[in-house]
């Protein structure tokens, strides 16, 4: 399965400033696997550690953290010859030992010569810090997300097919297979991104197979939090997390502390999402007040709304069957707008975004507004359907006259009035 985070991994090899690397993200997004597969693509041995399943690592550290006298441990405790520049040495799971995490700033000080990469659930690495401190300016973060459209296309053998896309993104002209990969959108849809559900979706087809393994990812997610939260919060996650569904189903999809339960209020529950957040299991949009640039400085903290990291995972949590989405049933309709935004949220994430949405004295909300790296801001409409007439996108442009808008629906691409048509299928064409 092709992912594109090999390219970043390859260009952290190939770096004069190379630091030891740590591989985040969520549960079951393929963390393990593409380094694995990176190891033996790219270097003569690789050396793996799991420290969830040896407790023998662990004791490796549990002295001075000096990497001298720790890789001469791991080179008795592996087959693997621990070579500079040609083995690629792993630790697994790196949030079960704190220890390991805190030795990264003494690899990245004194044998920078060692390429050493880590993989861990951000649950772990960012919140289990109680008794030592983290490498900060020691490590590389990279972050990786399930697998978007464009991989998930990949992975399914269809490489015309998304270089077909990207011709017609970067041309602006419409795509004559359109309605082809409008149908393998709502594929997607119902599917998403964990690597093992488009596994078994590729090999079977099997829709009943898909629901039960994102129902057990989703067991999965839930024991996780049980792990690394105290009985009264892992309650109040639990809540949060389960509430999301039926957050976005509402026609004001800011997040509302009532739909949790009667009475809720932000004080009890922030800490929960802030951990969902940090877990990779959510992603937040914060409300902006301006379209100027920086978009953070007119960030309101308050306002927000939360998307799964998975559209299907999303899917799921509405009980719904993947098969649903490739008709036009009224389940379908029902839920549309909220999956086609968790979607579009999705792909921006998974391009480097910052998720923004703006609002306007409460008269005008414009779905998305991004920043690229050049520093500038484009708003992003986005519609489920054809209908792509919006009040507030109209106000934005004329307050804020971005270069150009970009409009998300089902619609072929095209370029007219300076706005940007994009349909559900390319988004992931649109990056930083």
């Amino acid at each position: 399965m092709e992912r594109k985070i090999e390219q970043k991994l390859v260009n952290w090899k190939n770096s004069t400033l190379r630091l030891p690397l740590i591989l985040q993200g969520a549960r079951q997004v393929g963390k393990t696997y593409s380094l694995l597969q990176f190891g033996r693509k790219y270097y003569k041995h690789s050396a793996y550690f799991n420290f969830e399943s040896s407790r023998e690592l662990h004791e490796m550290f549990n002295r001075e953290l000096s990497p001298t006298r720790i890789l001469r441990e791991l080179s008795a405790f592996t087959s693997e010859p621990l070579v500079p520049g040609d083995t690629l040495i792993f630790f697994d799971e790196i949030q079960a030992c704190e220890r390991a995490l805190t030795s990264l700033k003494y690899f990245a000080e004194e044998a920078p010569q060692y390429h050493l990469v880590t993989a861990g659930s951000l649950l772990g690495v960012a919140i289990n810090r109680e008794k030592h401190s983290f490498p900060v300016g020691k490590v590389q973060i990279i972050t990786m997300h399930p697998l978007d459209f464009e991989e998930f296309m990949l992975a399914r053998g269809k490489e015309q097919a998304v270089s077909i896309i990207r011709d017609s993104f970067i041309r602006n002209e419409a795509c004559s297979l359109h309605e082809t990969f409008l149908d393998e959108y709502r594929v997607f849809i119902g599917v998403g991104g964990m690597p093992q559900v488009v596994n078994e979706f590729i090999k079977t087809k099997d829709y009943n197979m898909v629901m039960a393994l994102q129902k057990n990812i989703t067991d999965a997610y839930l024991a996780d939090m049980a792990k690394y939260a105290g009985s009264a919060e892992t309650v109040k996650i639990i809540s949060v997390f389960n509430s999301v569904p039926a957050q976005l189903a509402k026609e004001n999809k800011k997040f509302q502390y009532k739909t949790i339960k009667s009475g809720a209020r932000a004080a009890h529950y922030e800490s929960a999402i802030d951990w969902l957040f940090a877990s990779a299991t959510v992603n937040k949009c914060t409300k902006v007040t301006q379209g100027n640039v920086p978009l953070n400085a007119f960030a309101e903290s308050g306002s927000f709304k939360i998307y799964m990291a998975d559209t299907g995972l999303l899917c799921s949590g509405y009980g719904i069957s993947p098969v649903v989405f490739q008709s036009e049933s009224p389940a379908w309709q029902s839920i549309k707008g909220a999956l086609t935004e968790n979607y579009v949220a999705s792909a921006l994430i998974a391009n480097g975004f910052t998720l923004f949405y703006w609002e306007s004295e409460g008269r005008a909300e414009l779905d998305f507004v991004i920043q690229t790296q050049k520093g500038e801001v484009f708003p992003v409409e986005v519609k489920s359907a054809e209908n792509v007439r919006s009040k507030s996108l109209q106000q934005f442009i004329s307050r804020y006259k971005p270069p150009f808008s970009i409009r998300i629906s089902a619609k072929n691409f095209g370029f007219e009035n300076n706005i940007k048509s994009v349909p559900l299928y390319g988004a992931f064409c649109i990056n930083s």
